[in-house]
Formats: structure tokens, C-alpha cells, sequence
């Protein structure tokens, strides 16, 4: 890392230091060319030990005069994060330097050195210069504090002034001895005894401009004609008048008049103004008033000042007033909602999307709403800078007018569908975000964030009392019910999205029972198509993975004992008649997505009131069996359940959505154009916003890191442990490296190509977890008693150190190939069993598993689980240790798998582990990954295909294999 510090006598020191090496081809032009040179000079500095102390250090340098020292720190690029905080302070102060010669705040000097005078150019000085000065001095660096401080400070801007002013007036001469020295650096020739008065005359002179000289201020005044009227018949025609003021210290802006003003102060003044239209050049081109500095604006040139040129102005050093009742708004539209209080006819079932309600349209400016009047005379007009109200308002002219149109276009109190409504929000008509929705009666409780739904009270036949989050769940959902309105129910996991289901059939139950008088006969069978009895509710029908099918039971039996649930599973499952009687006998049918899709047929024969998909992610690509399924099922409400409405696109969340209430977001590839494109690739946020304000009143989502959510969740540590590769390893590596090289330049098409990365991709990853794993061999997973692979001798370590303390520890892998050698040397070494929960086990092997790990006691304290079968949908807070043995490169699938333990019941901090190898392609995308930002809160992950759209180059230096990968 290359440092500097200013030496006064010798100039800018350039030195490295050798404990933080940095490649000269990393560094920033010209600094490579100057490291070239041979470190003849040698310099001090002081550096700190690691104990906290510091130490004198002598070091070699490279020397550079004041005038080399400028141009090198002009040169490089302010805020460079290659440069080290010293030199990027020296690159700070040499450009305030420029920026005061710019200003014209510099004045000539003489100088005796060594019996001869010399001419320089020095800063004027005043209380401006000094607080800078004084502000500089605060923020210098250690090293630079202790090689000399504000002294070496003070040197440093005197000796850089010069040649930075020099420099600035472009080499110019002049006959006179004077000026020729001060313009080309060269002696003061035959100075003469009046020397030594001339630079008392010099020194009185500037006294008197740094002492007394006033500030350039710019005025901007609304023309007289344009006050009569609310809006300028013809804004394009006035001009508007900037005044040219001087502001003394202490006293308010004056204007200066041509004629009356001192010459000296005139001088100050045009000074001043030629420093603001080089700042802002398009006042160069406007018309002057003969009698005074004030410049005639054009309202073009009028909001392009307020909008662009007062930032360049400021960053001049000139101020720029506007008049006091100056708005800068953005337009916006504002959408009022009017509905009745209750449905009109809460007998019959509702009609959902295509209830009934009326809306206005409003167009605000700032916290402005407009008129009728004010919108016909907006949408007339294109102009930038507009009179509302006794305000001058600066917005874009032709959004605004759009803006206008598109409200006046729009009847007061049109009706509609709640369906249709929301499609206008959808489209992409709006000519200006919608930043404000408003309702009353039943739409807003629905539409109005700021509105709370009704009430609903805790189920007498709920054993468990419900979070403050939960309970407004449970009432949220009730209101979708009974708006016939389907909802994703989107809660991170360990929540408790199961128990505010539950709840909701509990109540659903309760109140049929109210209305009804008695209990609902049991065995009543559903006819195919018929509705139920009056006073009965329907049967719910849930689809859920296989792997939690036996968590749905338990927490039935535990928190609503008297719900009666069916489980349709297994060869013996019931058909035909049978499977509708018992149905109709139960208020909860669970199934999985399988047998949903091999059943289908005989499922939607039943009379169903809901349909509730759990871990609704199963159903992201609406092209599969299973999702197609699912969606031909009828039933009255629709509900999905998932902790991560998006893993990878936004396609994901429009494909839940669209089971839940059909064509809400129109078509996959109206969808596509509409959202995702300019969301995922162009970063739209006005696309995201227009997504948010249909999807928000259909998913309701509440994060366990919100304090105001659950405060009693212990902490999660998650740290990322590195493992060397073995010898064995790193061959194999480069073996996988050199046969995808060899690949690539024979595969002939982009689908070939595709499939080469993905199979190197795979073994890469197989190559990092054992050698065995990717032999596939059968070999031993030790070699003469000492691990093949440096990650498992990690695992070995991990477990050990767990289990020394009398704790539980989950380990999850995406290859089941793996897990199984993992599993088998872990019950060798450990002397215990270690459950391997799969794709392969079955569900009673399953529930046996997580019953067994969560009961404690003697059972397993180890179990290994792959990320498919066992990341979603078990409670497992037994254990406290998450350990992740190899990296699925998708933030929310990895997340959902932790939080099996982190989850509510969790009563000890977790540790979360996230293992890869050092100098491979696992440490090169866990930093990309790390570093990439979600997308606007929606919970985007990253997934792996994304690799394959690499070029050869990046795709190498990606999986490159590093020097210092192989442990000893």
C-alpha cells in the first residue's frame, strides 16, 4: 500500500508499506509510473504496534517538489477507496486548493530567500480560509498528524498554491519584472532596493481585501406581472430577474447598482459573478440590466437553475436565494376508496374481486391536492414552474400535465369491481406514482395500511394464547374470508403461520356451530357440486409437503383438539365415497402435493370451503403437475402459506398470488413486461411501487428480527468457517477445471454450454465437500488414519465442540450422496446415531425422527438433514447449532432451513455455521452473495443459473483454484 505525508523542506514523501502489499497494477493512474522510481529519500513516520503503542519508523521514499507533488494529487481520482485515507486526504486538500485559485481568493507575495526575492502566489486569507483551514486540520490522519501536524498543514497549502495557480492561468507571460516572475516561476530579475516596499504595499493590500470583503450572493425575484394571476397566462414570456448582491459580514445582501457602487467593490463583485457562470455557463447566454449586475432569466433557464445549477453554484462557493414561497414538489396521485361499512348482504357468500366499490382519483403536488379548476389548467400546460395558491411550485411540466389529464379523464365516485380497480393499478397507464391509498368500510381494512381489521376474538377451542402479531393475523385472515378475498399468509419462518391458521378454523368452526344452534352432524357426506347445510362450514383441504404432514397432526391435536383432521395419505387412503364422507365428517383434510395431483380428479369432487397450500413455494412454477392441480381444485376461499413468497424471481410471487385470487397480476408474460423486466434488470421503483400497491392487501408478512413482531427470540451468530483443501483434493479440483476447459471450447451451442458449466459446477462442489463424494467409489473417508477432506476434519470439529458442551446441532447438505457419508462417519466417531432425514424416508420414519431429536434425553444429539426434505416445515428447536455443509448459493432457501431451530419455542442463541473452502469458487460467490443486496425488501435470492450466463474469462477467474487453497 503506497502512503504519502508532507515533509516541509523536502515536499510530498511517497512510501510503502510492506505489511499490507498491493500489486502497482491495482493502483490508481499515475502513481504506477512514480513507483517506478528508485526510493532514494528516506522519511519518519509513525505507526501503531499491536499492543496499542506506536513506533517511529524510517522508511524508504520517493521525494516530489511541490510543483510534481500538485500535478500527481490533481491527477488522482478524490475518493478513490485503492488510495489509502492519507493520500486521499492530500488529494482533498490539493483540490481545495484549485477550487480557492478558481474563486479568485489567491493574491501575489514576495518572498526574500537567500538574500534574493522571489514572486509567489499565496491564498488571501479571511475567516472563510481560516475555518477551512481549521476544518482540515480536525480531519487529518494519524500518520499525518504525527509527521507534523498543522504546521506541516499550513506548509503544505502555502507551497502547493503556487504552482496549482500557475498551472490555472495556462502559461501566460508579461514584459513586467513582476508579473513574468509571478507567471513562469522564474527569478525576480534585478529587484531593486523598492522590493522590500513593494511588498509592503503588497501586504497592505491584501489586508484590505481579506478584511473587509464582502460574499457574492444571487437573488432570484419573481417578476411583477406574474403575481396578478394564480397561473402565468404565458409563463414563457416572462423574465425573471436574478439579482447580483454583495452580502458584508453581518449585514443582508445589497444589489449592486452600476454607477454607485466603489470600485473596488465592483471589481469584488464581477469577480464573484464570473466564478458563478463558470460554475453555471447558461448565464453566460441570458440578457443583463444596463443599470445594474441582475441578470433576465428565461423560466426555462429559471427552473434549470433551481434544478441543476444552484448544486454548482454551491460547490463554487456562491449562494443562490429563491423567494419564500418556492416549492420544489414531485406530482403524485392519491387514490380515495368509498365503500359500505359491512357487505351488503353478509348471508350470501362473498363475491371477492368482484365486490363493488367507487373511487376518486386525486393529483397532488407536494401535500397539495388540486382542484378541478387547477387540474383543467395544468392539463393545458407543460411549463416547469407553475403559480398554485400564492406559490411558485417547481415540477416536471409534462409528467404533471399527464398527471392532470389522466385524473380529469376519471369521473368523481366511479364504480367498479375491487378486481378492476386493482387491474388499473396493475397496468402502467398511471403517468405518475401513486404514493397514497385511502378508503373506508370494508375495502379499508383491506386497502388502508393504516387501517386495523375487525376484531375478532380467540377461540374458545384454542388451546394457546395467540402474539399480539398473531391475533391481527388471525383477524387479517378472517376479513379475507369473509371477503372471499384469497391471501398468502407470508410470516418469516418459525413464526407460527401454523397455530393463526388453526385459530381461523377454530373460529370458522365456533361461529358455524353459533349460527347453526348445535354441533355439526357428524358423517354428513357432501354431494358432488351441492352446498353445505346452513349453519355448516365446509371442509378445508391442506396440501403440504410430505415431511410435515405429521407436524400438521401434532399441532392440531396440541392447539385445537376439538378440530376434527383427516389425513389423506398413504396406499390405504380412502376413495370415492368414502373419501367424501369423511370429508364432510372433518373440518381439516390434509394431503400432499403429490397425491393432490394423482388424486385431483376425485378432490374436486368434494365440496371444499378452502384450499391451503403450505410452503407454497411448491407450487412458484405454475407449469407443474402439481401446481395445476392445486388450482383446478374449487373451493370458496384460497389461502397460501410460505415463508418465502420469492426465492428466486418475482415470477414466483405472481404464480402464488395467481392461485390465491386467479388473473390479479394478468398473464406470465404480461407479468414479465410489466414487473419483472423493469424491476429484476432495470431497478424500476416506480414498477415496485405500482407491484407493492396491488400484491400489499393480499400478503401479509411480519419478520422475526422486528422487535416490535417477537422481543423473547434469543440472538442468531452466523459466521461463515473456512477449511483448507486437502493435497487430494486440489488435484481433483484442477482435474474438474482442466476437463471443463477442454469442454467448453468443444461445446457448439449456448443450451451445450449451459449444461458443461452446471455439471462443472456440481463437481466443483462435490470436490470440495470429500473425495469420496465425488469418486462415488465407496472409498474410506480416511487415508492412513488423516481426512481426505478438509471440510469434513472441520464438521469433526464443529460437532465436537458441540456436543462437548451438552448441545444439539443440525447439519443440512444438498446432496443426499454426502449426507450418508457424513452421517456414517459421525456414528463411528461419536459413538451415536445420527438420523439422516432425506427424500427417501417415509413419513412415519420422519415424524419418528423429529419427535425422537426434539424429546431430548437420550435420543440423537446429532442430525443431518438434506435441504430439500428437511428445510421447510419441522419444528426443531432441540437444537441450537445450525451447521450448513455446503453452500445451496440461495440466501432464502438457506434461511428457511435455519430457521427450523431459530424459531419460536427457541429459548438459547443459535449458531449458525456456513462452511466453505478457502481459494475456490465456494469463497468467490459466498462474497458476491454477501455483497448483493435483496431486491427492495421482496426477499429475492440469487440461484445458480445465473453462473452460466458468465463469459469463459469470468467463469475461470470464478472457479480458479488459489495458491494458498491446499492446507498442509
Amino acid at each position: 500500500m503506497v502512503h504519502a505525508v508532507w515533509s516541509p523542506g523536502a515536499g510530498l514523501m511517497l512510501w510503502r508499506d510492506a505489511a499490507a502489499p498491493v500489486d502497482a497494477a491495482d493502483l490508481p493512474s499515475p502513481l504506477p509510473g512514480l513507483l517506478e522510481r528508485r526510493f532514494r529519500h528516506r522519511v519518519t513516520v509513525t505507526l501503531p504496534n499491536g499492543d496499542g503503542t506506536l513506533t517511529d519508523v524510517t522508511v524508504p521514499a520517493v521525494a516530489l517538489a511541490p510543483a510534481a507533488a500538485a500535478a500527481l494529487l490533481l491527477d488522482l481520482p478524490a475518493g478513490d477507496p485503492r488510495l489509502p485515507g492519507d493520500l486521499r486526504y492530500l488529494v482533498h486538500v490539493a483540490r481545495g486548493v484549485r477550487r480557492w485559485a478558481d474563486a479568485g481568493r489567491v493574491v501575489p507575495e514576495l518572498r526574500r530567500e537567500d538574500g534574493l526575492w522571489s514572486a509567489r502566489w499565496r491564498l488571501l486569507g479571511g475567516d472563510r480560509q481560516r475555518a477551512w483551514l481549521a476544518e482540515l486540520a480536525t480531519a487529518m490522519p494519524g500518520v499525518l498528524r504525527a509527521a507534523g501536524g498543522r504546521q506541516a498543514l499550513d506548509d503544505f497549502v502555502d507551497r502547493l498554491t503556487d504552482p496549482i495557480v500557475r498551472d490555472r492561468l495556462g502559461g501566460r507571460d508579461s514584459a513586467h519584472p513582476l508579473l513574468h516572475a509571478l507567471l513562469t516561476d522564474s527569478p525576480l530579475v534585478a529587484p531593486g532596493e523598492g522590493s522590500g516596499r513593494a511588498e509592503v504595499e503588497l501586504t497592505r493590500w491584501r489586508a484590505s481585501l481579506s478584511a473587509e470583503e464582502p460574499d457574492l450572493v444571487l437573488r432570484l425575484v419573481e417578476p411583477d406581472e406574474a403575481r396578478s394571476g394564480d397561473i402565468a397566462s404565458d409563463p414563457e414570456t416572462v423574465l425573471w430577474r436574478l439579482e447580483v448582491c454583495l452580502r458584508p459580514a453581518g449585514e443582508a445582501p445589497a444589489p449592486v447598482p452600476v454607477r454607485f457602487t466603489d470600485p473596488d467593490m465592483m471589481r469584488v463583485a464581477l469577480r464573484g459573478l464570473g466564478v458563478a457562470m463558470e460554475a453555471y455557463p447558461r448565464l453566460r447566454a441570458v440578457p443583463s440590466d444596463p443599470d445594474s449586475l441582475d441578470l433576465l432569466l428565461p423560466l426555462p433557464v429559471v427552473t434549470d437553475l433551481v434544478a441543476h445549477g444552484a448544486r454548482a453554484l454551491a460547490a463554487a462557493g456562491v449562494t443562490l436565494l429563491l423567494p419564500r414561497e418556492w416549492v420544489v414538489a414531485a406530482p403524485s396521485l392519491r387514490l380515495r376508496v368509498t365503500s359500505p361499512a359491512v357487505l351488503l348482504d353478509t348471508d350470501e357468500r362473498a363475491v371477492g374481486l368482484g365486490q363493488l366499490l367507487s373511487y376518486n382519483w386525486e393529483l397532488a403536488v407536494g401535500d397539495m391536492v388540486l382542484t378541478s379548476d387547477e387540474l383543467d389548467r395544468l392539463a393545458r400546460s407543460t411549463a416547469d414552474l407553475v403559480r398554485l395558491r400564492g406559490q411558485w411550485v417547481q415540477a416536471d411540466g409534462a409528467a404533471l400535465a399527464k398527471a392532470a389529464a389522466y385524473v380529469g379523464a376519471r369521473d368523481p365516485g366511479s364504480a367498479s369491481t375491487l378486481g378492476g380497480l386493482l387491474g388499473e393499478l396493475v397496468s402502467a397507464a398511471a403517468p405518475v406514482p401513486v404514493d397514497e391509498i385511502t378508503s373506508t368500510g370494508w375495502a379499508a381494512a383491506l386497502l388502508d395500511a393504516r387501517s386495523v381489521p375487525t376484531a375478532v376474538p380467540a377461540p374458545a377451542g384454542l388451546a394457546a394464547t395467540l402474539r399480539p402479531y398473531q391475533q391481527r393475523g388471525l383477524e387479517w385472515l378472517a376479513l379475507m374470508n369473509r371477503l372471499g378475498l384469497g391471501a398468502i399468509l407470508a410470516d418469516d419462518m418459525g413464526l407460527g403461520k401454523t397455530v393463526q391458521l388453526l385459530a381461523l378454523l377454530a373460529h370458522e368452526r365456533e361461529a358455524g356451530q353459533a349460527r347453526s344452534g348445535a354441533e355439526p352432524p357428524r358423517g354428513t357426506q357432501a354431494r358432488s357440486g351441492a352446498e353445505p347445510p346452513r349453519g355448516t362450514v365446509s371442509p378445508t383441504l391442506l396440501v403440504c409437503p410430505m415431511s410435515v404432514v405429521g407436524n400438521w397432526q401434532r399441532e392440531a391435536a396440541t392447539f385445537t383438539p376439538g378440530l376434527r383432521v383427516h389425513v389423506h395419505h398413504g396406499s390405504g387412503r380412502l376413495r370415492g365415497a368414502a373419501l367424501r364422507a369423511a370429508a364432510a365428517a372433518h373440518d381439516l383434510v390434509v394431503t400432499t402435493y403429490a397425491l393432490a395431483a394423482r388424486d385431483v380428479a376425485e378432490i374436486r369432487e368434494i365440496v371444499w370451503e378452502r384450499i391451503v397450500l403450505d410452503e407454497a413455494q411448491h407450487v412458484k412454477n405454475a407449469g407443474t403437475a402439481q401446481s395445476r392441480a392445486v388450482r383446478s381444485v374449487p373451493a370458496r376461499h384460497r389461502l397460501a402459506l410460505t415463508g418465502t413468497p420469492v426465492e428466486n424471481r418475482l415470477e414466483e410471487l405472481r404464480s402464488i398470488l395467481d392461485f390465491a385470487n386467479p388473473g390479479l397480476l394478468g398473464s406470465a408474460q404480461q407479468f414479465r413486461a410489466r414487473f419483472a423486466v423493469p424491476i429484476e434488470r432495470e431497478q424500476d421503483a416506480g414498477a415496485l411501487v405500482r407491484l407493492k400497491a396491488v400484491t400489499s392487501p393480499f400478503v401479509l408478512r411480519r419478520v422475526k428480527t422486528d422487535p416490535a413482531v417477537i422481543s423473547d427470540l434469543p440472538d442468531k451468530l452466523e459466521l461463515t468457517v473456512r477449511a483448507n483443501l486437502t493435497v487430494e483434493q486440489a488435484s481433483l479440483y484442477r482435474a474438474v477445471l482442466d476437463d471443463m476447459t477442454r469442454r467448453l471450447r468443444d461445446a457448439d451451442n449456448p443450451r451445450a454450454r449451459k449444461g458443461v458449466v452446471l455439471a462443472s459446477l456440481t463437481r466443483l462442489k462435490q470436490v470440495c465437500n470429500h473425495p469420496a463424494h465425488f469418486l462415488a467409489d465407496g472409498s474410506p473417508v480416511l487415508r492412513r488414519g488423516r481426512h481426505r477432506s478438509g471440510k469434513l476434519a472441520l464438521v469433526e470439529d464443529v460437532v465436537d465442540s458441540v456436543l462437548a458442551e451438552g448441545e444439539r446441532v443440525l447439519l443440512f447438505t444438498q446432496f443426499r450422496e454426502f449426507g450418508s457419508i457424513v452421517a456414517g462417519y459421525l456414528v463411528e466417531r461419536f459413538g451415536t446415531e445420527v438420523p439422516f432425514l432425506h427424500g427417501g424416508v417415509s413419513r412415519t420414519a420422519r415424524d419418528a425422527m423429529v419427535q425422537s431429536f426434539q424429546q431430548g434425553g437420550a435420543g440423537a444429539p446429532i442430525m443431518l438433514l438434506s435441504l430439500k426434505a428437511g428445510g421447510t416445515g419441522l419444528n426443531l428447536t432441540a437444537a441450537n447449532h445450525v451447521v450448513h455443509l455446503d453452500r445451496w448459493w440461495n440466501p432464502a432457501v438457506e434461511n428457511q432451513a435455519t430457521d427450523r431451530a431459530y424459531r419460536i419455542g427457541q429459548r438459547r442463541d443459535v449458531q449458525v455455521r456456513k462452511l466453505l473452502c478457502v481459494g475456490t469458487l465456494e469463497e468467490r460467490i459466498d462474497a458476491m452473495l454477501t455483497g448483493k443486496a435483496e431486491l427492495a425488501d421482496l426477499a429475492v435470492g440469487v440461484g445458480e443459473r445465473w453462473i452460466t450466463e458468465m463469459s469463459d474469462d469470468e467463469l475461470t477467474a470464478l472457479m480458479a483454484l488459489d495458491d494458498d487453497a491446499v492446507g498442509e
